[in-house]
């Protein structure tokens, strides 16, 4: 990944937001499972791996992943992106929206640790973490993640709508995907384990 241009800048807050530059094929696969978890949009690691240089082919990248890689920033579009990156004049790249509190499932959560997830309207939701970016559902209130639910997440963004993968819910037929906070986004907070929500209130 050499040059100045936007596509490069593009990159570099990518690896920031994430803390790890991509650098090896299973950088590239984590990269694309955190923006399915974020956006639920799919971009392919050998697209990935095109634009940071990994691979060399003369291909140009196409507007519609280059947008979907600024909307993973927090912009709403790769033009918005680049007013943005253009307006620093003193070479100093401006903050990212991604620099909000989070959790990075894979660096920053311990298997067996408790967090509470709360969305409105009045919806709330206590998991504990069970590895491999799988999470139970303990207790909840006003949630179709009744206690014994599981899901898959690897990344959650304070104030962000909150996109689980594998929802197996007891009862249900299959495995489906859920949005929590999909207006007005999804806060939490780690848990003392003895803290859970009361079901009944």
């Amino acid at each position: 990944m050499t040059g100045g241009d936007p596509i490069t800048e593009l990159c570099r807050q990518i690896e920031a937001a994430v803390k790890q530059p991509m650098r090896t094929p299973k950088d590239f696969t984590y990269l694309r499972n955190l923006i399915f978890a974020r956006l639920h949009e799919i971009v392919g690691e050998s697209t990935l791996k095109r634009i940071w240089g990994y691979i060399k082919e003369d291909v140009q990248t196409r507007r519609g992943t280059l947008d979907i890689l600024a909307r993973y920033l927090g912009y709403a579009d790769y033009e918005a992106f680049e007013r943005s990156s253009g307006a620093a004049d003193d070479g100093v790249a401006p903050s990212s929206p991604l620099e909000a509190r989070s959790i990075d499932v894979r660096r920053d959560i311990a298997v067996g640790e408790h967090i509470r997830l709360t969305w409105l309207p009045g919806r709330e939701c206590d998991v504990v973490y069970r590895g491999d970016f799988r999470f139970e559902v303990e207790a909840s209130v006003n949630t179709r993640l009744v206690a014994g639910s599981t899901f898959v997440c690897a990344l959650i963004i304070d104030g962000e709508p909150l996109f689980l993968d594998a929802v197996t819910i007891p009862g249900a037929k299959a495995q489906m995907q859920y949005v929590c906070g999909k207006k007005s986004g999804v806060h939490y907070d780690r848990l003392d384990i003895n803290e859970t929500c009361d079901p009944d209130m």
